[in-house]
């Protein structure tokens, strides 16, 4: 029926699109070098961390750093006026010709501020430059490994072998009854009241809603059915990419807490979970039993999605 399947109502947050990635120019070197005189640049710092005003990230003047684009600079894509957008991993500068108020946020904090714009280079550029951080040698046979293509690989210069950016999969899945009720968990570690939803790493060999199936009756003993694709968000916390299903579970169904990641869970109502919704998320000092994630994770969009079912 029709609160069976149900669609997420917005984009998640951080899978938002304001700007032209073209890719074309990450191998067109003359291309970039030309455009390297009026691009902008993202300084994201150590702590992944960036420059914020008025909710826009600060973009400062790639020439800042030099006459050409740096070895460990990575192109992040194209603004709507066509000037390009680098980042690189750098101590925080306020550019000079700001006269606007700046803030220092990382994206888990900044991200539900942001534009479109802001949203997609800032997420690009964390990942891109945890990868880089923690691909400086080779898996093959630990020789230096150096950035090419404009960031978007790195080349072994003694076989040749190529090595391109990491990303993790991982599943997160609102379990329901296909009626009124879902299942919300909260992981050993975490705050009291703090509840989200069941997520885990896909394993070699695996597809997703094989993954679906296995994470939850590992994590809390329910076998479900129906597994649905909603939706997708990278997370760049360091490299994953969450991939969004629901599916439905038997409330009659004991839990069972097979791989000691989930210190409890419950049934909750849609009525329960509105309740809760509106009581922020896990930042809130609401006395409400139930606190539920912030909005920029993909989990709150679909438990927003779910519960605004008729």
């Amino acid at each position: 029926d029709r609160l069976t399947s149900f669609q997420l109502r917005n984009v998640p947050l951080l899978s938002r699109v304001g700007a032209d990635r073209a890719d074309t120019l990450r191998t067109d070197i003359d291309a970039a070098v030309a455009g390297w005189s009026d691009a902008l640049l993202l300084r994201v710092d150590s702590r992944n961390q960036v420059l914020i005003s008025e909710g826009r990230v600060v973009l400062g003047k790639a020439t800042a750093l030099g006459e050409n684009p740096t070895d460990d600079a990575v192109f992040l894509g194209r603004m709507k006026d066509g000037r390009h957008v680098w980042g690189v991993r750098s101590a925080l500068v306020t550019p000079e010709d700001s006269d606007s108020e700046t803030e220092v946020l990382d994206l888990r904090r900044a991200g539900h501020i942001f534009d479109d714009v802001s949203a997609q280079l800032v997420a690009t550029a964390t990942a891109l430059l945890n990868w880089h951080d923690s691909a400086r040698f080779s898996a093959i046979d630990g020789s230096p490994t150096k950035p090419v293509k404009a960031g978007w690989s790195r080349m072994n210069p003694v076989n040749g072998h190529e090595e391109f950016p990491r990303i993790d999969p991982a599943v997160i899945c609102l379990v329901h009854d296909g009626h009124d009720r879902a299942v919300l968990a909260r992981q050993t570690g975490w705050p009291e009241r703090l509840f989200s939803l069941l997520a885990g790493f896909v394993e070699a060999g695996e597809s997703f809603e094989a993954c679906v199936v296995r994470e939850i009756a590992e994590e809390i003993g329910l076998t479900v059915r129906d597994v649905t694709y909603l939706g997708s968000q990278p997370w760049p916390f360091p490299r994953s990419l969450m991939v969004g299903f629901h599916a439905i579970g038997d409330p009659e169904q004991e839990f069972a807490f097979h791989d000691g990641e989930i210190a409890e869970a419950a049934w909750f109502t849609r009525a329960e979970i509105r309740e809760a919704l509106e009581h922020g998320d896990w930042s809130s000092d609401s006395p409400s039993r139930l606190l539920l994630p912030g909005s920029i994770s993909i989990a709150r969009e679909i438990i927003e999605s779910w519960a605004a079912r008729d």
